[in-house]
């Protein structure tokens, strides 16, 4: 019988390469994860610190560092940093040399609500805590403010952030007790009367048009109230 040498190379070749991988596969899951590296994303004005996110990885692992891949749960690592009201989201893995690595993304804060407990407005319309490490400016939210319902303050804080018109001038949003809205704008003495946030994008163009005049005609100061809730009319009440 003719041994067909070619095929027990084969076999002894293909086994030899299943158990140094099984090997790797085993030495790398026992290997120690290193001090956690903190990556953030986005933007770069941080309210919480690389020291903050490794404590946090650190103390909800009962000290991550130094235990070995297969024994540390990233689930519950990314799940304590999503649960952070600051963060957006995180994503956290261990990279192939035991690098513990945290991706981390911030919430955006759009307006600042100035009551009893002070917080941002996220770019998501939900609440954000306010920072020792960071503080936005955006424009400030006064009156009426229900913590769960930012529905109106986050639509105009969002056309505020995204017109650079308004983005320039505007400095306070207040809501009344019926949920309309006025506006502060800087260096302004007048207040103007948004009303409800129906036909924004007309409101603010009338907005633009009386301000561009207003400024020509150096007039801003002659007025207490610009009242845009009449359509395509802009009533100004004098000083």
């Amino acid at each position: 019988m003719k041994i067909n040498w070619d095929n027990i190379k084969m076999m002894v070749l293909l086994g030899l390469v299943v158990f140094l991988y099984a090997f790797s596969s085993a030495r790398n899951a026992k290997r120690e994860v290193s001090k956690p590296l903190v990556e953030f994303v986005g933007n770069k004005n941080l309210f919480i610190t690389h020291e903050d996110v490794s404590k946090l990885l650190i103390q909800n692992q009962q000290n991550a560092t130094n235990k070995s891949k297969e024994i540390l749960d990233l689930n519950l690592l990314e799940s304590t940093l999503n649960a952070n009201p600051i963060i957006e989201f995180a994503d956290v893995y261990v990279s192939v040399t035991g690098n513990l690595v945290a991706k981390v993304k911030q919430k955006m804060p759009i307006a600042r609500v100035i009551d009893e407990t002070s917080f941002y407005v996220d770019s998501n319309g939900g609440f954000m805590p306010l920072s020792k490490n960071y503080t936005e400016r955006v424009p400030i939210v006064t009156g009426i403010v229900d913590k769960k319902d930012l529905g109106r303050i986050h639509e105009i804080a969002t056309k505020i952030q995204k017109d650079e018109f308004l983005k320039k001038h505007v400095v306070q949003i207040q809501q009344n007790k019926d949920n309309t809205i006025d506006l502060k704008l800087r260096q302004c003495n007048f207040v103007v009367k948004i009303g409800s946030l129906e036909q924004l994008d007309k409101k603010i163009n009338n907005l633009k048009a009386f301000y561009l005049k207003a400024t020509k005609d150096k007039t801003l100061n002659n007025y207490s109230k610009v009242n845009l809730q009449f359509g395509s009319q802009v009533v100004c009440t004098k000083a």
